[in-house]
């Protein structure tokens, strides 16, 4: 899949990427694609809850190796 623009917040807790992944939207224009890798296991359920509350696409959600990777698509 390919993005326009990737986050690396490993390491960082809530609400930490969700707010570096609100910010990075606010910079893209509609249907861009935004990647986050995070390793934070509550990041699942924040980027779901974020997805909804905002109006943005969540793509896809993976996670393996201790990493869990959010693809948001910009409404």
């Amino acid at each position: 899949m390919d993005t326009t623009k990737e986050l690396d917040t490993r390491g960082l807790n809530c609400p930490l990427p969700i707010l570096k992944a609100k910010k990075a939207l606010a910079d893209m224009v509609s249907g861009q694609l935004l990647k986050v890798i995070s390793t934070d296991p509550g990041s699942v359920r924040d980027f779901q809850a974020f997805a909804r509350q905002t109006g943005n696409d969540l793509v896809e959600q993976t996670d393996g190796a201790g990493e869990f990777v959010h693809v948001l698509k910009r409404r």
